[in-house]
């Protein structure tokens, strides 16, 4: 079946997918660097060899290892049996290209590791255009809100004592890009490509007061 969505050189993407009957697909913590490190690493125009996928580090996300790359990534955060990304599409067929990679070498690394076969994912990639500047900003605020369903899921409640609480596992959790906004020097910033994306937040402290507002909002 042919997918609907048409992407199209300079528009922005919101990406999802997830683990076929609604499985787990990152269990563990090198289940999630994993994919972070292909997030990377899939991207570029010269593809990884097969050989050399199970021998990546995380020192493979490095900037300088990638040629030519053919997405942009803003945005993304994993959850246990599903992902997000927001993305740019910078050369033509770039998102349908890194996609296919990142699905294939993804699902081969976990059936490799957990001894299954068949698929991982729930069919193709769910795709939705951003064409709406709220709809982006909102992006900002949902994906990197999203990991606190895993020990909150009335967060939105807007529970004074448990704001706290909530504001401290985000600041903790390392598989999204809510570290790199707010400021953390790490590898995993590499992934990103924060440049062809709005520049909502001069810096770290008005990311994180758009978080906080959205934690203690009234829904």
């Amino acid at each position: 079946m042919s997918r609907k969505i048409k992407f199209v050189v300079g528009e922005y993407y919101h990406i999802y997918n997830r683990g076929v009957d609604k499985r787990v697909i990152f269990s563990t913590k090198y289940d999630h660097v994993r994919f972070m490190i292909l997030l990377a690493v899939c991207n570029d125009d010269v593809q990884l060899s097969r050989n050399m996928i199970p021998k990546l580090t995380l020192d493979s996300m490095a900037i300088e290892n990638r040629v030519s790359p053919i997405v942009s990534i803003g945005v993304y955060s994993l959850m246990p049996n599903h992902f997000h990304i927001v993305i740019k599409e910078i050369v033509q067929g770039g998102i349908s290209k890194f996609m296919h990679r990142l699905s294939t070498a993804y699902s081969m690394y976990f059936n490799n590791r957990n001894n299954r076969t068949g698929s991982l994912f729930e069919g193709a990639f769910k795709a939705k255009h951003i064409n709406d500047d709220r709809y982006m900003y909102h992006l900002f605020s949902y994906i990197h809100l999203n990991p606190l369903k895993l020990v909150d899921k009335n967060w939105k409640d807007n529970n004074p004592s448990s704001c706290k609480s909530n504001k401290s596992f985000l600041t903790h959790y390392q598989y999204s890009s809510y570290l790199d906004y707010s400021g953390v020097v790490r590898i995993e910033n590499s992934i990103l490509d924060r440049e062809n994306f709005p520049k909502y937040f001069d810096n770290k402290e008005e990311f994180q007061s758009m978080i906080y507002k959205w934690l203690s909002a009234d829904y």
